[in-house]
């Protein structure tokens, strides 16, 4: 595990001489703008204001993303749909969710990730308000929720790239945990709102107004964050804005190439693929774990205390990551302690899984594991900031793509191993040697250090695409 050393100032380029010779380290104003304009920051009040509205707002994400899940059911039995179609249906979205990640952080990282949020949120919000008219409007329900579903995926993929480029533009380092971990608690915290809320409109007024609520509501919040936070300002993203470089492109591609050449940016991408990978096969196979183990139980208990428990746990790490940070302690062991937490603690929980013969103690055990997971908000989520805040949205987007894809894989290869050896402890022991593999690589190579930069010239190059 890594040791916590404290310093002075966060190990990397030492930018001192930058401030005292702009000129001598630039050559150029337009560079010296560019630096200027990548180096505000929100003010703290600001960022708090800031991190409230993108909490509701990963809230929202969540009550539309979930929406159709929550519906699937009453929905496959009004238009008579096999369990292979109602697959194919909820499936739709994370192929969609796969493909905008790298481009919607590639946009966020030229022109704003505010701009990107905003537009993204009002055209989910729609689409999800429209999805009832869609299904019975449609000669094919089928075939229009499955588009449906694709094309939220493809919406809502720019939104934690997005995120992570806003985040890196705006926040200093020493806030950056907390922001990443409360608006990432948000996603918990959808998950219960709509499952909660969700169901009980589901039974009261039926499905369709599961998908209006959700819809109307995103769309009032990228309408008030537009108006208030935005001041109402345009969010126009034009090819100018864009700009391709022409010239400059062969060069943008040799530093891409050298930066994905660099072994902490490999240690993120790994570290963020294994991380999503045991998450999703756990979000997505702990309630069949239940029900087979303890088919007595009552399911709101084993739904609902772990997203409880994930909530202030993910805040918690966000407030200890940037304590720590503050008080001086190196940020690359703040960000391996977090990680540490994340993928080995929740490891040991995972694997008392294996033996676990009663109801409490296993829900204990799944709080527990769901809980310590939330502080990769504050260890690999975060670290791709420091490395790259020139192209963290694009960089991350390209994480979250491998995640996506992976989770996909281990989501199957889970289910191959239950009825393969017809024991869960093989899934659990999968999970468990997934994250160690994943923390071991992020222990040895992860750093805080820039590495969008080239250090050994003179002058500071930002890569861009």
């Amino acid at each position: 595990m890594a040791i916590l050393q404290k310093h002075g100032k966060n190990s990397g380029p030492d930018l001192a001489s930058l401030k005292e010779n702009p000129a001598d380290n630039f050559g150029a104003a337009g560079c010296q703008k560019k630096w200027a304009e990548s180096s505000s920051h929100w003010s703290r009040p600001v960022a708090r204001v800031w991190t409230v509205v993108l909490l509701l707002g990963t809230c929202l994400l969540y009550c539309a993303r979930v929406a159709m899940p929550i519906c699937a059911v009453t929905m496959a039995e009004k238009f008579k749909w096999s369990k292979r179609e109602s697959g194919m249906v909820l499936g739709s979205f994370f192929w969609g969710y796969c493909f905008t990640q790298v481009i919607g952080g590639y946009i966020s990282d030229r022109v704003g990730g505010e701009k990107v949020l905003l537009l993204s949120a009002a055209a989910w919000g729609a689409m999800t308000a429209f999805t009832p008219i869609l299904a019975h409007f449609c000669s094919q329900p089928i075939v229009s929720m499955t588009l449906a579903r694709f094309l939220m995926g493809l919406l809502q993929g720019v939104h934690y790239p997005s995120l992570a480029s806003l985040c890196s533009q705006k926040v200093v380092e020493s806030e950056r945990g907390f922001l990443m971990s409360t608006v990432g608690s948000g996603s918990y915290l959808g998950t219960l709102v709509i499952g909660g809320a969700g169901s009980l409109m589901l039974d009261l007024y039926g499905w369709e107004s599961v998908f209006y609520v959700a819809g109307l509501l995103s769309v009032l919040w990228a309408y008030c964050m537009w108006k208030y936070l935005l001041k109402g300002e345009g969010p126009i993203i034009t090819l100018e804005s864009l700009g391709s470089r022409g010239p400059q492109s062969k060069l943008s591609r040799r530093n891409w190439l050298r930066l994905f050449k660099q072994p902490s940016v490999c240690a993120v991408i790994v570290t963020h693929l294994c991380t999503a990978s045991t998450f999703f096969t756990m979000l997505s196979w702990l309630p069949t774990y239940f029900k087979d183990t303890f088919p007595d139980a009552k399911g709101w208990v084993f739904n609902v205390i772990p997203w409880f428990v994930a909530i202030p746990s993910s805040l918690f790490s966000g407030c200890l990551s940037d304590h720590l940070i503050s008080q001086g302690f190196d940020t690359a062991s703040v960000r391996k302690l977090m990680q540490f937490f994340s993928m080995g603690v929740s490891s040991v929980f995972t694997l008392f899984l294996c033996g676990t013969t009663t109801f409490p103690t296993a829900v204990a055990f799944v709080s527990a594991t769901m809980g310590l997971t939330t502080f990769s908000h504050s260890g690999v989520s975060v670290n791709v900031q420091d490395l790259a805040p020139s192209c963290a949205g694009a960089l991350f987007g390209v994480m979250n793509t491998c995640g996506a894809f992976s989770g996909v894989i281990m989501v199957y290869l889970a289910g191959y191993l239950i009825e393969a050896t017809g024991s869960w402890a093989s899934v659990f022991m999968l999970i468990t040697v997934v994250n160690l593999l994943g923390l071991a690589i992020f222990l040895a190579f992860a750093e805080a250090r820039r590495v969008d930069i080239d250090v050994t010239k003179a002058r500071y190059h930002n890569i861009h695409i």
